[in-house]
Formats: C-alpha cells, structure tokens, sequence
C-alpha cells in the first residue's frame, strides 16, 4: 500500500499566493484612492473653516483679511494652491498672528480650483503666480462681510465637480460634495 503525503502541491501554494497578492493590491488600490479622497474633503472644509474663522477675527481685530488663491508649479506641474494674507498699512501682508492656522494649502496634482465671485467677470479672476504680488480675489472685511462666491475643486482630467465650497455676503460657508447639499436621512 502506497501512503500518499497530505499537503499541497508547490502549484496550489503558488496559485493561493498569487490569490491572496492580487486581493490585497486591489484592497490597497481602492483604500489608497478612497484616501485621496478623504484627504481633499479634509482640505475643502478646512479651508471653508479657515475662511469663517477669518471672517470672525476680521470682525473682532478691526483688520481686513484675503484669500489669495494661486497657480504654482511644482516640478514641471502646475498646482493650485492658497495663502492667507492681512492688510496693513503697508499692504497686503502675512498675518501677524494665527500663523498655525492661516497656513498655505495646496491641492492635489490632479485637482484644479476654480473662483466664482459675484458680480466680477470670470476672466478677470485669475490665480496669481506664485511669488507675484498680489491682491487676494477673496477678502473679508473687517465689517462682517465678504463678496459672496463659490469655489470649484474639480479633477483635471475630465473636469468633474468633487467639491464645491459655497458663501453668502454674511460668510455662512457651506461644503458640498459634487456641488449638491447633503441629503438627511
């Protein structure tokens, strides 16, 4: 009587292996993707944050503060980015204080920002270049009020809406995915 050996053959380790490899690369791909996604609703509702809480101190301090939103290039790719500015006698500056939490931003390669202020021309709102001296497209005003507008966080490649942030004259931001309010449940 021949007693055959329980086990798997090296064929069956390999075609288990290789199973197990490409499920785990498919599960990191949609977790890696889903995590850039993640990451730029972070960036949307924090700048949002970061725009009433400009607005507050702005009130509060007696003192004008800008969004200024440019282009910058990143080795070899343009990407669009932000920095927060405070008027002074001398000009638009950076802010003397809140420094942790007026800190610039930048958006993803493949993500382009678009402006809408109401009541200027779309093609006078271009992004700056960055390092050029320039007057923030969005200011809020040390009376509580800002031109109201919308952002448009949109891929590059095919120019579809991911985010939209959303603001009145009195600067009551609102955060929208795909440009759509929320639904309740």
């Amino acid at each position: 009587m021949t007693h055959r050996q329980a086990g798997f053959s090296l064929l069956e380790l390999l075609v288990a292996l290789f199973v197990i490899v490409l499920v785990t690369s498919l599960v990191t791909l949609n977790v890696g993707s889903g995590g850039r996604d993640i990451e730029l609703e972070a960036q949307a509702r924090d700048l949002a944050g970061v725009a009433a809480y400009a607005l507050d101190e702005a009130q509060l301090l007696g003192v004008d503060y800008g969004l200024l939103l440019e282009q910058r290039d990143d080795d070899g790719e343009t990407v669009f980015g932000w920095r927060w500015l405070e008027r002074r006698p001398e000009g638009w500056r950076e802010p003397a204080s809140g420094k942790e939490v007026f800190a610039p931003g930048q958006l993803p390669p493949e993500v382009e920002l678009q402006l809408e202020l109401e009541d200027v021309p779309l093609d006078s709102l271009y992004l700056a270049p960055a390092g050029e001296e320039q007057t923030p497209q969005v200011v809020f005003y040390a009376s509580g009020e800002t031109a109201p507008g919308a952002m448009d966080l949109r891929r590059r490649d095919n120019g579809e809406l991911l985010w939209r942030i959303e603001w009145d004259l009195l600067g009551r931001f609102e955060v929208l995915r795909r440009g759509e309010p929320e639904e309740l449940p």
